[in-house]
């Protein structure tokens, strides 16, 4: 039950972001898919809808935020290539 409470909210790239929370990564296809297929759901409890970071920039990455129905903050992050994972 304490993990699904956010403790704070921290910033990156200006996007206020719950801390904690749990986050998988995935290649920018796969990212885009589960992207499209949760925009289309009209049950998500977004946090942060789909959006890209550090445009133009090393470690470029799409990310969305929501919470699953035991109100645990996720994130998902898209990167083009994994090698850009830790170049920002």
């Amino acid at each position: 039950p304490q993990a699904s409470v956010a403790a704070h909210e921290g910033k990156v790239d200006g996007v206020a972001v719950p801390i904690p929370h749990f986050g998988a990564v995935l290649l920018m296809d796969e990212w885009e898919r589960l992207a499209a297929r949760l925009e289309a759901r009209s049950d998500i409890d977004w946090l942060e809808r789909p959006m890209v970071r550090f445009k133009g920039e090393p470690g470029e990455q799409a990310t969305l935020f929501i919470r699953d129905p035991s109100g645990n903050a996720l994130e998902f992050k898209g990167f083009r290539s994994l090698e850009q994972i830790f170049a920002h």
